[in-house]
């Protein structure tokens, strides 16, 4: 589904990332876990092709296409998703506008998922204008929802939200990388950022990966990945060697 190779990325002047390979299947869940300011939304933004940020090294493959060069609504149409960690307010757009274009011929979906993330009163509310943190994610899993993506990328899905939403997201998101499915027919993959590991209550998370300054600097089960940050904070995975 993706693979990185040996990827650079800089910002400015300054390199964010060094030296990154990363290789998610068809079907599976990656989590990435890291201190703040590690590089980790740099990543997924570089995957979806933002601007502002300058690719010097390395290649993105998206579905057997080198995509580093390509435009972020090209990236979309080949069937990559992204929710943000802090969405922007679009005052002159409904909610139920954007999910009726997004939807196309799949306008049933919208009353669906609508219902199912208990989002079906805010179709005529300007996108994220006045809502509450929980209510933002929840929109934004919805259009996700909607948009049904091939390759996900979260960034941080539980942040700011209470416990109750925190549940409602987490089975959303589960169904919208396929959990439901055996893993053998599953065609969903993701890649997760958390702090928290909340979200892998309801995920079943193939591999995790730790980032510090722009490295990676261990990969493995990221249930136990998560224990032991918890447990020591990321002075070990400063220390660990496992590249």
């Amino acid at each position: 589904m993706l693979k990185i190779e040996d990827l650079h990325v800089k910002i400015g002047e300054r390199e964010v990332l060094h030296d990154i390979n990363l290789h998610i299947k068809e079907g599976e869940t990656h989590v990435l876990m890291g201190p703040n300011g590690s590089g980790k939304t740099t990543l997924l933004r570089a995957i979806m092709g933002f601007a502002g940020l300058d690719v010097t090294e390395g290649q993105i493959i998206f579905k057997g296409r080198d995509v580093t060069r390509l435009p972020i609504q090209e990236r979309a149409k080949l069937g990559m998703g992204m929710l943000f960690q802090r969405p922007p307010t679009i005052a002159g757009l409904k909610l139920g506008k954007l999910l009726a274009v997004t939807s196309g011929d799949r306008a049933g979906m919208v009353s669906e998922y609508s219902r199912f993330l208990h989002m079906d009163t805010f179709m005529d509310r300007a996108i994220n204008l006045g809502f509450s943190g929980g209510e933002i994610k929840r929109s934004e899993v919805l259009q996700l929802m909607v948009q049904q993506p091939d390759f996900v990328m979260l960034d941080e899905p539980e942040s700011g939200v209470d416990l109750e939403n925190i549940s409602l997201i987490g089975n959303a998101i589960a169904r919208l990388l396929e959990k439901d499915v055996h893993i053998v027919n599953r065609k969903k993959s993701g890649l997760v950022i958390t702090h928290t590991g909340y979200i892998l209550d309801y995920l079943d998370a193939d591999y995790g990966h730790v980032m510090c300054d722009g490295v990676f600097r261990c990969h493995g089960n990221p249930r136990e990945i998560l224990r032991v940050i918890k447990t020591s904070g990321y002075k070990e995975c400063l220390a660990c060697q496992k590249i």
